[in-house]
């Protein structure tokens, strides 16, 4: 037996919308400069290499970041590290548009590395703060996310036109960010400390690294963030080059995220009700490879489709973060294989957004980055069937 302070925040009405409104500025950073990311090469003259490099930095800066998240919760608290986290994604959106490409890459790292201990925070305060509402606040978490993704892409393009410049459009989601920030510092709170005694669980504290359940759910989360960044990185240049309109080419990639939402709302709760999930991961992959075919054989013949089929399909994404959730028997548990999951796995798909631009770089064409992509989104839909099993780490 051993004694542990319950500190726990306390699950609010006014949380779960600081948890939402966080939710919502975790895509908005990427979305909203890809979605203007021509105007921006041609601004500051930079290379396709440096545009591959800006497009991966988001996952580079979540896998390496992700892995402090986990010390910063236990040494501040999860109210003042989600906090913290925020307050850095401001900072971050504000010094990435204020000079040149350095000024760039290195305010969208600071951003990212906020979002980054978001990530894999806020998963475990819902497990802690809404232990017998899981699925419906995790739907609740990805759908706001999903809408903030879908706001960033559709909206920024317009803010540019009305604003002038794409610096302004794109520094002016920090004033989002700062609004979650305020919220957040109302609405959590820890609960009173409490000395109860309780028991140690036989092998609570292990590594997540030596469970085989582990590793395959960290590769699943980190296939399907690949899919998800590629698409929010280079779906409007890949409409573009198949002839779809700037605007156009924005609201697409804007749909693609906007289904987010009512998937997002649907699927968390589904999953946490069934004892597997290994047919939603099954349904949800075969949709997401039969869009990403028809981008890549006739991009241009029904580009609405094949972005509503991706859309839909990359409701495997809250699915990933609701089983590891369901995955785990403790927060504590939640908290090493989110950090892991989110680490590893966002270092894995750092690869997909600058591997897919220098590969249409060097054939020419999107055709083979997206085979490749096709065959990688066959090996996810293998690792989530095993990761739906109902079992824990």
């Amino acid at each position: 037996m051993r004694r542990t302070r319950q500190v726990a925040l306390v699950g609010s009405t006014l949380l779960a919308i600081g948890v939402a409104l966080a939710a919502a500025n975790l895509r908005p950073a990427v979305t909203s400069l890809a979605s203007v990311l021509g105007d921006v090469r041609a601004s500051l003259g930079v290379s396709t290499a440096w545009t591959s490099l800006l497009t991966a930095v988001p996952t580079l800066c979540f896998g390496f970041a992700a892995f402090l998240a986990p010390w910063l919760g236990r040494r501040l608290g999860m109210a003042r590290a989600v906090g913290l986290s925020l307050l850095v994604l401001t900072v971050g959106l504000v010094l990435r548009v204020v000079d040149g490409p350095a000024a760039v890459l290195g305010g969208t790292f600071i951003a990212c590395a906020g979002i980054a201990v978001c990530n894999v925070l806020i998963p475990v305060v819902v497990k802690e703060s809404f232990p017998t509402r899981v699925g419906l606040v995790t739907g609740v978490y990805t759908a706001a996310l999903a809408a903030g993704a879908a706001v960033g892409a559709a909206i920024t393009p317009g803010l540019e036109s009305a604003l002038g410049s794409w610096r302004l459009a794109v520094g002016a989601w920090a004033f989002l960010s700062l609004a979650a920030l305020l919220v957040w510092s109302a609405g959590a709170r820890h609960g009173a400390a409490s000395a109860r005694p309780v028991a140690r669980k036989a092998g609570a504290g292990r590594s997540m690294f030596r469970s085989p359940l582990a590793w395959v759910i960290t590769v699943f989360f980190g296939l399907q963030s690949l899919l998800a960044y590629t698409v929010m990185g280079w779906l409007p240049q890949i409409l573009g080059d198949a002839g779809v309109g700037r605007t156009t080419a924005g609201v697409l990639l804007a749909i693609t995220m906007v289904l987010g939402v009512p998937v997002s709302l649907v699927v968390p709760p589904l999953a946490a009700r069934w004892r597997s999930q290994s047919g939603m991961v099954l349904v949800l992959g075969v949709l997401s490879v039969l869009g990403v075919l028809g981008l890549a054989l006739a991009p241009a013949a029904a580009p609405g489709l094949w972005v509503v089929l991706i859309g839909v399909g990359m409701g495997i994404f809250p699915l990933a973060l609701v089983m590891i959730s369901l995955r785990t028997s403790s927060g504590a548990d939640t908290a090493r294989l989110s950090a892991m999951a989110q680490s590893i796995g966002y270092l894995i798909s750092a690869t997909g957004p600058f591997a897919f631009g220098v590969l249409r770089g060097a054939t020419g064409t999107w055709t083979v980055s997206m085979l490749v992509l096709v065959g990688l989104l066959v090996l996810l839909t293998g690792l989530g069937w095993i990761a739906g099993r109902p079992r824990t780490v």
